[in-house]
């Protein structure tokens, strides 16, 4: 049962979104009087304005307002005069192959987190970049990021924080019990950071970049998970030696010694005891996994001659690599039991499916209705500016909504926006700009989940986490713009 606390924003939302509404379906206006799809535009406005609000604000759980659509378009009727196209239309968006995609990745998650090869992956790499407090903080940076690469940032933060606190305890214990306010907030910034950056390197890192790669797809341009990849990975290469500096700036604070870290993290890892054989599989089914999507382009032109009955694209082979690996997990049994079972999978939030099918459904629908051609026409002022102007512009409003609305919300909103307001040569580009921006707040517990359980640890603190946090924001953005403006005509 859905129980919502009514805040007076969310009121405020809640009414807003309807009033919003209202006014796009029932006034008189231009959207009302296409002259090639009639009053389409205008109620592909009030819906997506409806879902625009009441996303941004959070009048109700994301995922219930990503099922407005279901309801809404096939009363509306944006896609076409009749109810069954509608329906067709809009229930098609929720089986988009990126959905799938995400489900399949998101299985493998589970898989791993039942396991705990999460958790021994990020202690080895921890170990392996050393102990000594620079390295070690490089070591939970990376280490988070690295597992945010293919876990949902939310599920990466929460598996690293309690890993965080045990070693931050440690060495308190070994100086004895005094607190490491400096060092200590370092550590658990680095688990929200890095949560944050590691997710944008793959297609599954994190909802956007499916939105993204979804969306792009709508418009004719395919995203590759190889493509996606060679954008997003170097970025967070990039990025993450930005963060590790800002961070080390407040954990030098307090005076460690050098080797405190060694005892930490070895019992950590003398925890997980010996490497069991469903660790060893869910590794080796995540490992063949992510050599295939790598390989999806090849794949998928090894198969286009053997698929008459509608056109293959890279994201059905993705999706179905994903969901045999899914599938696979759930079949194979060792010593008596599957190794990816229901029980796992109820640990997985699936809500976000829905969000990525609401997103897609808003998408086509403002596409397919004539709206965006409206909505170009209103914006073309924008695209007289230098193309890399924007691209940064694209960057940076949307790492500013990004922080005080989730990424998820951010992106779905801003794809639509930016399709009409930017130069159609330079879409691509200021699109996958955008989106790596959506997963760059840093400033505010509210941005994002892991800034929001990193800062109840109890070791950060709201001001500092803003000093730092803007910075990091404005550098992400900056780099962000120049980064795909260099590359992404390269790549796709």
């Amino acid at each position: 049962m859905l129980r919502l606390s009514w805040t007076p924003g969310r009121v405020v939302g809640f009414v807003a979104g309807l009033v919003a509404f209202g006014l796009f379906v029932f006034l008189d206006s231009p959207l009302r009087h296409d002259p090639q799809t009639g009053a389409r535009p205008a109620f592909a406005a009030g819906v997506a304005a409806l879902m625009a609000i009441w996303w941004l604000t959070e009048a109700l759980p994301i995922y219930v307002t990503a099922c407005v659509p279901l309801l809404a378009y096939p009363l509306l009727r944006p896609f076409g005069p009749t109810v069954v196209e509608n329906v067709r239309s809009t229930v098609g968006a929720y089986l988009d192959p990126y959905i799938f995609l995400f489900a399949g990745g998101m299985a493998i998650a589970a898989a791993m987190q039942r396991w705990d090869l999460h958790r021994r992956i990020a202690l080895n790499i921890m170990a392996a970049i050393g102990t000594d407090p620079k390295r070690l903080l490089a070591g939970f940076l990376c280490a988070t990021a690295f597992i945010s690469l293919w876990i949902s940032n939310t599920a990466t933060a929460t598996m690293m924080v309690p890993i965080g606190i045990a070693v931050l305890v440690q060495i308190e214990l070994q100086r004895g019990g005094e607190r490491l306010r400096h060092y200590g907030m370092a550590i658990m910034l680095a688990i929200a950071y890095g949560s944050n950056v590691g997710g944008i390197g793959t297609k599954i890192g994190t909802a956007p970049n499916a939105q993204f790669a979804g969306f792009a797809e709508r418009l004719g341009i395919e995203v590759s998970f190889l493509q996606f990849m060679a954008v997003g990975l170097p970025f967070v290469i990039m990025f993450l030696p930005i963060v590790w500096w800002a961070l080390w700036r407040i954990g030098r604070g307090d005076e460690l010694g050098e080797t405190m870290g060694a005892t930490a993290v070895a019992d950590e890892i003398a925890k997980l005891g010996r490497i069991r054989r469903e660790e060893r599989i869910v590794l080796g089914v995540f490992l063949v996994t992510a050599g295939l999507w790598i390989g999806g382009k090849l794949l998928t032109g090894l198969l286009k001659p053997l698929v008459t009955s509608f056109t293959l694209t890279s994201a059905h082979v993705e999706g179905g690599i994903a969901m045999l690996a899914a599938l696979t997990l759930l079949l194979w049994r060792s010593r008596g039991h599957a190794v990816l079972n229901f029980q796992a999978l109820k640990k997985v939030p699936w809500e976000t499916l829905l969000l990525l099918g609401g997103g897609f459904a808003m998408a086509s629908a403002i596409q397919l209705s004539g709206l965006s051609n409206q909505v170009g026409a209103q914006l073309l002022g924008l695209r007289s500016f230098p193309p890399f102007v924007q691209i940064l512009l694209a960057s940076v409003v949307t790492v500013a909504l990004s922080a005080v609305a989730s990424n998820t919300a951010t992106i779905a909103v801003m794809l639509v926006v930016l399709q009409q307001a930017v130069a159609a040569n330079n879409l691509p580009t200021v699109l996958f700009a955008a989106t790596i921006a959506a997963s760059c707040d840093f400033a505010l517990p509210a941005g994002t989940p892991p800034n929001a359980i990193v800062f109840g640890s109890g070791y950060v603190t709201i001001p500092r986490m803003a000093k730092t946090g803007v910075v990091l924001d404005l550098l992400a953005a900056f780099l962000a713009a120049g980064w795909c403006w260099l590359v992404v005509e390269r790549v796709l």
